[in-house]
């Protein structure tokens, strides 16, 4: 059974950091392809902030999110993060993790097969 599992998400001040973190468990980590952060704000749909190939490291990031968030990885535990700078009151949303273990797309939520519960991030002006 293939669980994912976030911390770090809360409430900060605009121009604040978060550090988001995600465990995976049940699953070889170097089998995943993409793995990724995805947020949902009430009313929108599910878009993808970031991801990274597993296996060599690739990023990606919507422009939304460049030069603010950092997706970096720790193969050996596991283990996803996601840094975030420069916050803003539009980045408020459910951020969640998930895994695509066969390469498709890494924006898409219709391409990743594993999810985790969510954190939420909020930002006030």
């Amino acid at each position: 059974q293939v669980q994912l599992v976030e911390s770090g998400g809360g409430s900060v001040q605009a121009g604040g950091s978060l550090r988001l973190s995600c465990g995976v468990f049940g699953y070889t980590y170097g089998y995943i392809y993409y793995m990724a952060w995805f947020r949902q704000a009430p009313g929108k749909e599910r878009e993808g902030v970031a991801a990274i190939r597993t296996v060599g490291g690739t990023t990606y990031y919507a422009d939304s999110v460049k030069g603010r968030f950092t997706i970096s990885q720790d193969n050996a535990k596991g283990t996803l993060y996601l840094q975030m700078n420069s916050l803003k009151p539009e980045d408020t949303a459910m951020y969640y993790c998930a895994a695509d273990p066969s390469g498709r797309t890494w924006y898409s939520p219709n391409d990743y097969n594993f999810w985790g519960q969510g954190t939420q991030v909020t930002v006030s002006s």
